[in-house]
């Protein structure tokens, strides 16, 4: 299943994004855990920048994972809800090929997800 709100925004390409966040976004194989919900008006308002970010850096669509959260009484559900104990979204989990987690974007962050994710990999790189 995936999300339409991570469909990229045809008004945005590599131009819009700075070369440091398009690298960052593109390095090392990254896979990009997405959780949001077409239903959801931060993943509308958040997502189709995010999608454009990764189109332009180049990410394939086999490093992209969308993961749909519905509304229940208990709170949100989804596939790996629970496990990566998403309570707001969008969140985008950033993972190595091998699945260690690098970097985590919550709804509630101050910036884009694409310049909040650069950041935070470049953080990560510069450690190792």
């Amino acid at each position: 299943m995936t999300l339409d709100t991570l469909t990229p925004d045809p008004d945005l390409d590599a131009d819009d994004f700075d070369e440091e966040t398009l690298a960052a976004l593109g390095a090392d194989g990254y896979v990009f855990k997405v959780w949001g919900g077409d239903w959801c008006i931060d993943c509308k308002q958040q997502l189709p920048a995010f999608a454009a970010a990764l189109a332009a850096a180049g990410v394939p669509d086999d490093r992209i994972e969308h993961y749909p959260v519905t509304k229940a009484p208990e709170g949100k559900e989804g596939p790996g809800v629970e496990a990566y104990g998403i309570d707001l979204i969008p969140t985008v989990v950033v993972e190595t090929p091998a699945g260690e987690e690098l970097a985590r974007f919550v709804e509630d962050a101050d910036e884009p997800i694409a310049a909040f994710l650069a950041r935070e990999l470049a953080d990560v790189e510069a450690t190792v």
